[in-house]
């Protein structure tokens, strides 16, 4: 039997290695995907084959992750419960493509993750494994009994690792657990566990790794020229850029001036609710700045229908459906929708705000004759709107004719004063 891990070097999938090696007499391939989260990624080769591996794989992802995976994300506006900019999520199914390509390639048997059994990821990983590749076996040590009972904590698997001479650092447990790439870096778990916690207080406040706190950002405000071709930001103060060095860019600018942090409860796809504190610095400004390049460039009924759609296609990123027909059809409807979203958004940057202080483009739909209130002539003509208006309430009118007015309208009546 041969199976791909996804593998990290850290303590649990360093355990793993050996444990899926004696428990199933494998040969274990482990791949380690570099989406930009800044760990040291070099001698893991060395160290999975020190562990037991029969071969390892580093794949760099982040110009993929970024133009394949983050953009058509931001296109949507995504945004999981109106807050979580779903880092954590987009990454999952990139990662699993290209655990499924080495798989392929090696003529797995099956592969494996160190995913929890309480968690989003494990749904993301396995629902994305099995749509691209429904026949391979997925091992998930920590569904497994006998594996949750030989390790049922953090002293457990050090020891492991010291009897048979594996190494890896045996420090003690962070306070909590963080997840990085390149969109954002997560914090759950330990003392976050607790939803009155705050992490922002001083002594706390080094958990942070990639902004600043609001309030020791800079006093001058950082202003940006963010320029989009049909949705994708293209060019930052008019020099254009790959899309992974755009996020580059605006995660380090971002970051210096306090920009997208989040805490938040989220509701889990497995059902718990879980508190999670999140960084997000390039990713809330390319969100902001590419909702406000559609403010002047996008019809409106297609707006509102695109926006009635966000709630689902995030959900759907968050839950591991990145593969299914239903976010592909979604997201044919929004690239579609993305069309004249083109021009140049510019914005401020000040103490972990961001202001949209200019916007313009050649397909604009703003006229200023028409929106003018100084008496400008254009092809709005204010008489059209008394027939309009009265077409609109005619429901009404008949309602309160026929029906009466609505009993809420006057259960509390105003105290009229006559003067």
């Amino acid at each position: 039997m041969k199976v791909v891990l996804a593998y990290s070097g850290g303590l649990d999938t360093s355990v793993i290695v050996k444990w899926i090696k004696d428990r199933f007499n494998a040969e274990v391939v482990t791949f380690a995907a570099n989406v930009g989260q800044g760990e040291e990624l070099s001698g893991l080769a060395e160290k999975a084959k020190a562990t037991g591996a029969v071969a390892h794989y580093t794949v760099d992802l982040q110009d993929e992750f970024v133009a394949d995976f983050i953009y058509p994300m931001i296109r949507a506006n995504a945004i999981y419960e109106g807050q979580y900019y779903l880092g954590t999520s987009i990454a999952r199914p990139l990662i699993a493509k290209a655990q499924v390509e080495i798989a392929k390639a090696e003529n797995a048997d099956a592969v494996a993750h160190g995913a929890t059994g309480k968690g989003n990821d494990q749904c993301r990983f396995e629902i994305s494994y099995a749509a691209l590749a429904p026949d391979l076996q997925i091992i998930s040590p920590w569904r497994i009994d006998e594996f949750r009972e030989k390790f049922p904590g953090r002293s457990e698997m050090i020891a492991y690792c010291r009897e048979h001479n594996i190494n890896v650092e045996a420090s003690a447990k962070k306070p909590y657990s963080m997840d990085r790439n390149m969109l954002h870096i997560s914090y759950e778990a330990g003392i976050l566990e607790d939803p009155w916690f705050d992490p922002t207080v001083p002594e706390n406040k080094d958990m942070f790794k990639t902004t600043v706190s609001p309030e020791d950002a800079p006093d001058k405000p950082v202003y940006l020229e963010l320029t989009f071709e049909k949705g994708d930001c293209v060019a930052i103060d008019g020099k254009q850029m790959k899309p992974s060095d755009i996020l580059r860019t605006l995660n380090k600018i971002g970051g210096e001036n306090g920009i997208g942090r989040v805490d938040i409860v989220e509701n889990r796809f497995v059902g718990m609710k879980s508190r999670g504190v999140y960084e997000t610095p390039g990713g809330t400004i390319l969100e902001f700045a590419h909702r406000n390049m559609e403010t002047i460039t996008m019809d409106r009924e297609l707006m509102h229908l695109r926006d009635s759609l966000i709630p689902k296609y995030a959900e759907l990123i968050y839950n591991g459906f990145w593969y299914a027909p239903e976010r592909e059809a979604l997201q044919a409807f929004i690239d579609k929708s993305q069309d004249t979203v083109s021009g140049v958004v510019r914005i401020k940057l000040y103490k972990g705000n961001i202001t949209c202080v200019g916007r313009k483009s050649p397909l604009s739909l703003y006229d200023a004759n028409i929106a003018s209130m100084e008496g400008v002539k254009s092809e709005y003509n204010q008489d059209d709107a008394t027939g309009f208006i009265k077409l609109q309430s005619l429901r009404l009118r008949q309602r309160a004719r026929k029906q009466g007015v609505s009993k809420e309208a006057f259960a509390n009546k105003s105290k009229l004063v006559r003067e």
